[in-house]
């Protein structure tokens, strides 16, 4: 294997691995951790960064729903001093979202592991 095709190897997992690991400093929670705050009534916002056709199917009726493509449109709808819960489908687009809000100064994030795919209504 020659040098380059190992760099251009090298590079292209380096960019794989940034896209589905969550940010620095970017808590992953379980959806038992999720029910548990939601039973608690714990002052969080839940955002749903899905589609509004896939929220419109399915969702946790404590969510709002900023889809992934607009959540930078919407951003000042979000309190940066309160933490905010992030799910999506499986948990990439979550990743995502978490990664752009805390680039946009959010410092509280948590990620639910396995999106709404892990939820057992």
């Amino acid at each position: 294997m020659s040098w380059i095709t190992l760099l251009m190897f090298v590079t292209i997992a380096v960019f794989a691995l940034s896209k589905v690991l969550p940010a620095k400093g970017v808590k992953s929670i379980t959806t038992e951790d999720l029910a548990n705050d939601l039973s608690l009534k714990v002052k969080k916002q839940y955002i749903d960064v899905r589609s509004e056709v896939e929220y419109n199917d399915r969702h946790i009726p404590q969510f709002t729903n900023i889809p992934l493509h607009l959540l930078k449109q919407r951003v000042n709808e979000l309190d940066k001093k309160k933490p905010v819960v992030i799910i999506c489908h499986s948990g990439m687009r979550s990743i995502s979202a978490a990664k752009t809000l805390k680039k946009l100064g959010f410092e509280q994030i948590e990620n639910v592991s396995g999106g709404i795919n892990a939820w057992r209504d």
